[in-house]
């Protein structure tokens, strides 16, 4: 369920709360939440307090309900940071540049104490030099020795997407956790759309000697005038070094009221 809306002075507001935070096998899941923030915009200028999305990674800021396959990138969901409680600004040049930065709390969702005193400083640049043409890049970094990088590029041209993204974290004695994806979607139909993923992602500092790669082939169908999206993955995972090869199938059904 998602609150949102409009106030006088150019003002907007979001609420979103996830009802199954924390569950487990014996702890029963809690309501906590994921959106709640405060958002001002006059012409190309915006900014946003509260609880957000911090801007790094186009496919973690992109909805669950708009990205390709049914999950995001492993290097995606392991280097991007996610939502935090701050301040973010925005600035459209046009329609060829976005320039987004932000300043968080650094401790992560629904967290308001700042334990260390740090902050996590955000930023993202986008450029598109044609209509069909969008390359980007972020970087992260806490108050401390953690900075990551990412950088991005994405084509779309007449029913086909073309999408990638490479994120890195350096680490000492010259290692580095580092992933990156690439995409591939066509819409053969209006309403039918063939996507193939491929990925790679490892963390030597924190796990050595392993890394995981992935392929996703999948298919996505629209229906009730897109008010409905059914998705079809089969995904097949290696991982570590020899590697175990395993592979899934995963669906769903998303409906947009």
């Amino acid at each position: 369920m998602i609150a949102e809306g409009t106030l006088p002075g150019g003002f907007s507001f979001r609420v979103m709360p996830e009802y199954e935070a924390g569950g487990s096998a014996t702890q029963a899941a809690s309501v906590s939440l994921r959106d709640a923030y405060i958002r001002w915009t006059r012409d190309a200028f915006a900014v946003t307090v509260g609880q957000v999305k911090t801007p790094f990674s186009p496919e973690f800021i992109t909805s669950i309900t708009q990205i390709e396959t049914a999950d995001r990138a492993t290097a995606v969901d392991s280097l991007a940071p996610k939502r935090d409680i701050g301040l973010m600004a925005e600035y459209a040049v046009g329609t060829w540049a976005n320039l987004q930065a932000g300043v968080f709390n650094g401790e992560g969702q629904n967290r308001i104490v700042n334990v260390d005193s740090t902050n996590l400083v955000v930023g993202r640049v986008s450029v598109r030099p044609v209509p069909y043409l969008t390359v980007g890049g972020n970087a992260a970094h806490w108050s401390t020795d953690s900075t990551r990088w990412g950088a991005d590029a994405e084509l779309e041209w007449q029913g086909l997407s073309l999408k990638g993204e490479y994120l890195w974290q350096p680490r000492a004695a010259s290692e580095a956790d580092e992933g990156w994806y690439a995409l591939a979607a066509y819409c053969v139909l209006p309403w039918v759309q063939l996507v193939l993923k491929q990925e790679w992602f490892e963390r030597p500092g924190v796990f050595p000697a392993q890394r995981q790669v992935a392929t996703t082939g999948g298919v996505n169908v629209w229906l009730a005038a897109s008010r409905i999206r059914l998705l079809a993955n089969y995904v097949s995972r290696e991982i570590g070094t020899p590697g175990i090869r395993r592979g899934a199938v995963i669906t769903q059904l998303q409906v947009r009221f």
